[in-house]
């Protein structure tokens, strides 16, 4: 975890791309939220492994949204409920239950459905706010960080040298 923390940070005033971290963060969202054994998190595993989208930043958000699911299961119980129940979507959910696919999403569970609803309507305008987070900590925050003694205090500690160097290794 200090690992990633690390690299997060490390990224954060780096030059990657503020989209590639906000799409790590996006994506540790939706799993997050969302039940991990499901059949979208495979899918935005793969996305995860074979796009440019940084890891570090979607295990950090996976471990903050996965608490913050426990909180919020409520909420997505009852989005997954009123969907389920809705009359004019039984049609709709009797055709998808009875494909061998769409019954491997277990979308047919409130918990899943609701959590799924909810990450996806969160994704996008989430992927912009932490894109704006992003650029606006490199832009103002980030200089202010810098001069803190507490920074500048851990960057003369031969402990936080060696601990860095110890994480800067373990990237090639």
């Amino acid at each position: 975890m200090i690992t990633h923390l690390v690299k997060l940070f490390r990224a954060l005033n780096s030059d990657d791309s503020p989209a590639q971290i906000s799409m790590g963060l996006v994506a540790g969202l939706i799993v997050g939220l969302t039940p991990f054994f499901s059949l979208h998190n495979l899918f935005i595993l793969l996305i995860v492994c074979v796009f440019r989208i940084h890891i570090a930043s979607f295990f950090l958000s996976f471990a903050l949204f996965s608490a913050v699911a426990y909180l919020l299961g409520f909420i997505m119980v009852g989005i997954g409920e009123s969907l389920l129940t809705n009359d004019a979507l039984t049609v709709f959910w009797t055709s998808l239950y009875q494909s061998d696919f769409w019954r491997l999403s277990h979308y047919n569970n409130t918990l899943t459905l609701g959590s799924f609803t909810l990450s996806m309507a969160l994704a996008l305008p989430m992927f912009f706010f932490f894109k704006v987070l992003v650029i606006k900590y490199r832009v103002s925050l980030l200089a202010w960080v810098e001069k803190t003694r507490l920074v500048q205090a851990l960057k003369a500690s031969t402990w936080f040298s060696k601990i860095f160097a110890i994480y800067s290794a373990t990237d090639r």
